[in-house]
């Protein structure tokens, strides 16, 4: 039976492409999501591929990564370094967790530097725009084979 990652996307996430593309690029989430699935399937692994600008909606699918995947990657987008509710799901997540982020943000701003979930991730990329979810993708499938 294969192995399934959730990777599950914050706010703002849905406008990748054409939100500050000299920031976060010009590929789309869709393209991300693409590219996800063709490397995952080289793992012989499948994605469960989501976004929300909610945070409730990202905590209870937090807790549904619990009993329904082996990885959890998650860009929590702005609530990265606001939501202790996202913390305290992840907190009782018993599977490696990957914390990834397009951006360098320990090169932008002072409030960006920080992470809740950098407190629960087991590991955490940063600034390789799309392609950190290709390695976040590597990262999870060593840590549950």
């Amino acid at each position: 039976m294969s192995k399934n990652i959730f990777i599950l996307n914050g706010p703002n996430l849905n406008l990748l492409g054409t939100r500050e593309p000299g920031i976060y690029g010009a590929e789309t989430l869709a393209d991300i999501e693409k590219a996800c699935a063709a490397h995952a399937k080289g793992h012989s692994l499948t994605i469960d591929f989501r976004q929300s600008n909610l945070e409730g909606e990202l905590v209870d699918w937090i807790q549904e990564a619990r009993t329904k995947a082996d990885a959890l990657l998650l860009n929590a987008g702005a609530y990265t370094h606001t939501s202790i509710a996202i913390l305290d799901a992840l907190r009782a997540v018993d599977k490696p967790i990957i914390e990834v982020h397009l951006s360098n943000i320990f090169r932008r701003e002072d409030y960006r530097k920080h992470s809740y979930v950098s407190e629960a991730a087991t590991g955490i990329i940063s600034g390789f725009g799309s392609h950190g979810y290709i390695l976040g993708i590597d990262a999870a499938a060593k840590l549950i084979k």
